[in-house]
């Protein structure tokens, strides 16, 4: 055999090698991702450049799945923790009083005694400054003498209504004076009237309201403590839905007590009842905001049962809550 023709041969010999362990070689079922998300590592370089006298054999592309992070479900889970919505500014601001009225709050009828609230109320002295909740344009300032925000007329008394992205709409009522006009640009914090008692209203205060869709829609409010700032930075709130198996809302009072020490008694007791029938319609059917961090117990009675749970609150935070009523 010549010179050639043996390395030749071995050449071919040590080709045909790298070709079977290459087609034996198994590639591994990637293992499907889990809740906890491990770093990948980064793959070794492989060079691609091939020599004059080489052939080169091509490398099966593997494709890396990318894992997907599922979000809380409350209706799984005991309690979820989300950022929540907290995007509107308070319309008062200290020294005068910015905490909502508790005793006739969003969804409330006051035991019977009121029409279901569409709102929330700051009760202030006439007089008071009032400013825009967030950047908007004013689509009405005045009098509401006739019905276009509510079903009965001169209903708001002085009204402010400013329209602001997302098709969100917030509502200023009973004032006793407005210092902005319709079609105005206002900044958050600009000041656009002063607090007082004309139309419907009982004592001076801050008829606010928080609107999606159609400002004219007076069944599109929403619950105005799930969309305004804490009163403090270190506050957090609660959502709280209580459904049948069909997903449809159900009514009751409900108790929640916070506490500094599980092993204790409560240190503050908060009585809820769910919001009225007409305004059941968002993700919650009661609420509570301006609520320390730390343990909650809430509980209720339906259908002969007691349905309890704990859950934690977080400053700045929205905890949402979802009891299966069976």
């Amino acid at each position: 055999m010549s010179l050639t023709n043996h390395f030749m041969k071995r050449a071919l010999n040590f080709l045909t090698s790298i070709f079977i362990l290459a087609s034996c070689s198994t590639a591994k079922t990637p293992i499907p991702p889990t809740s906890t998300i491990a770093p990948q590592e980064t793959p070794p370089q492989i060079s691609t450049a091939a020599s004059s006298t080489s052939t080169s054999i091509p490398i099966p592309t593997v494709q890396t799945p990318t894992a997907t992070i599922i979000p809380c479900d409350p209706q799984v889970e005991d309690f979820c923790i989300t950022g929540g919505h907290f995007i509107l500014q308070r319309p008062i601001k200290p020294p005068a009083n910015d905490i909502v009225d508790s005793t006739y709050p969003y969804g409330s009828t006051a035991k019977g005694k009121r029409d279901p609230h569409h709102g929330v109320e700051f009760l202030n002295k006439f007089g008071t400054p009032v400013y825009a909740a967030m950047n908007g344009v004013v689509i009405f300032a005045g009098s509401d003498k006739v019905a276009t925000f509510s079903p009965w007329n001169n209903f708001y008394g002085n009204l402010v209504v400013i329209a602001h992205d997302n098709r969100l709409v917030t509502l200023y009522a009973h004032l006793s004076a407005i210092e902005i006009q319709m079609g105005d640009e206002v900044k958050v914090g600009q000041k656009i009237g002063e607090v007082g008692q004309s139309g419907v209203a009982t004592g001076s205060h801050l008829h606010f309201e928080v609107r999606h869709g159609a400002a004219e829609d007076y069944f599109s409010a929403l619950n105005p403590e799930l969309w305004l700032v804490p009163s403090k930075d270190e506050y957090g709130a609660l959502a709280i839905s209580i459904i049948d198996q069909n997903t449809h809302f159900l009514f009751t009072e409900l108790t929640v007590n916070y506490y500094l020490d599980r092993s204790q008694a409560p240190a503050i007791s908060y009585y809820v009842t769910t919001y009225s029938r007409d305004l059941s319609l968002g993700d919650e059917n009661a609420a509570l905001s301006d609520l320390s961090p730390g343990s909650y117990r809430i509980a209720f009675t339906m259908n002969g049962r007691v349905y309890e749970r704990w859950v934690e609150v977080k400053s700045g935070r929205l905890t949402q809550v979802v009891f299966v009523v069976k």
